[in-house]
């Protein structure tokens, strides 16, 4: 009988029970040599250094310590990282890949809970409902039975800035409803949406929701050239990086009050306490909620132990980061 994995936490210790509640480390005990109450947020004391020298494979999340050519040469038997959050990119350095560690992430499930953010806003936001919360509260009543004629989800256009993971999966939950979706992709060809330019897409679109990485290419994507083009009355939804939007060009447009911005994530981050982002009512400003929060932080711990139970059994990871693509990758 082949003798078991040994596998170590790496991550800050704050995230272990919301990542792995007790039926869940219950099955990754059950499948690997793991010690529940050892939390490597440093390599250099004792009882990590030690488990470091034998571990096989480093469950790690947020808070990881930084795995330079240094640490990993203290972990002989080191061949896998197992990532129970999204990017890898600090993780996937030049000694990891001189190592050729294969490394598994759980960015498909965090995938989940930012789709289903932004299918709630695009439908909110088709229903005119953070202009109607702001004018509610600001007049303290509305005109019972009054129909709002520039609002609704019938026919609405969307459009999907990046067909990535995340992107692909809103475009999945918007099919259900009466919204017609196209996408800009330079990368990405999807035979089942319509593809358009960006230029096209932002100026016939009701919704433009990004869902590109942040790379060098894409900073500041929608800059004020694009911003101008972006159709009086539509709103941007933001759930991926703040810096894909030049943040004095939004504002700048924004002020006009010719379109709105339902933003979760902003540059910087999080804005400085005077941001006229704050006041403006045609902005919907919430602190980087859309990914994994509370109890969904159990489905990357999930996600994990699969991938571990796969190594357990001598099968390939499900969800292994192709090295070569990660650039293009959030």
């Amino acid at each position: 009988m082949p003798a078991r994995l040994k596998a170590l936490f790496a991550m800050s210790p704050e995230h272990l029970p919301l990542l792995f509640p007790e039926p869940v480390m219950a099955r990754l005990t059950s499948l690997v040599d793991i010690d529940p109450g050892l939390v490597a947020h440093s390599f250099a004391d004792a009882a990590s250094a030690a488990a470091l020298a034998d571990a096989d494979v480093l469950i790690t999340s947020w808070g990881c310590p930084p795995l330079e050519a240094d640490v990993l040469a203290r972990a002989p038997r080191l061949t896998t990282l197992v990532h129970a959050a999204g990017s890898v990119k600090y993780l996937a350095n030049l000694a990891a890949r001189e190592r050729n560690l294969a490394i598994s992430s759980a960015a498909d499930a965090n995938a989940v809970p930012v789709a289903e953010y932004t299918l709630g806003a695009i439908l909110l936001a088709g229903k005119g409902a953070f202009e109607l919360r702001e004018s509610y509260a600001r007049n303290r009543g509305f005109v019972i039975a009054q129909v709002e004629p520039g609002v609704g989800n019938y026919g609405r256009r969307v459009g999907i800035v990046g067909a990535s993971r995340i992107g692909r999966r809103v475009i999945e939950l918007l099919r259900p409803h009466d919204l017609e979706v196209c996408v800009y992709d330079p990368y990405v060809q999807l035979d089942d949406v319509r593809q358009v330019s960006l230029g096209e897409l932002l100026e016939t679109c009701d919704v433009v929701s990004l869902h590109a990485p942040l790379t060098a290419e894409t900073r500041h994507m929608i800059g004020a050239d694009e911003l101008a083009r972006i159709r009086d009355g539509a709103v941007l939804i933001n759930t991926a990086r703040g810096e894909l939007v030049d943040t004095v060009a939004l504002i700048a447009q924004l002020e006009t009050g010719r379109i709105s911005a339902l933003l979760d994530v902003t540059h910087p981050e999080p804005l400085p306490a005077d941001s006229v982002l704050f006041d403006l009512p045609n902005v919907f400003l919430t602190p980087h909620i859309a990914g994994s929060q509370g109890n969904e932080l159990a489905r990357l711990g999930t996600a994990a132990v699969d991938e571990v139970e796969r190594l357990a059994a001598n099968l390939p990871l499900a969800h292994r980061v192709d090295l070569e693509t990660l650039g293009r990758a959030a």
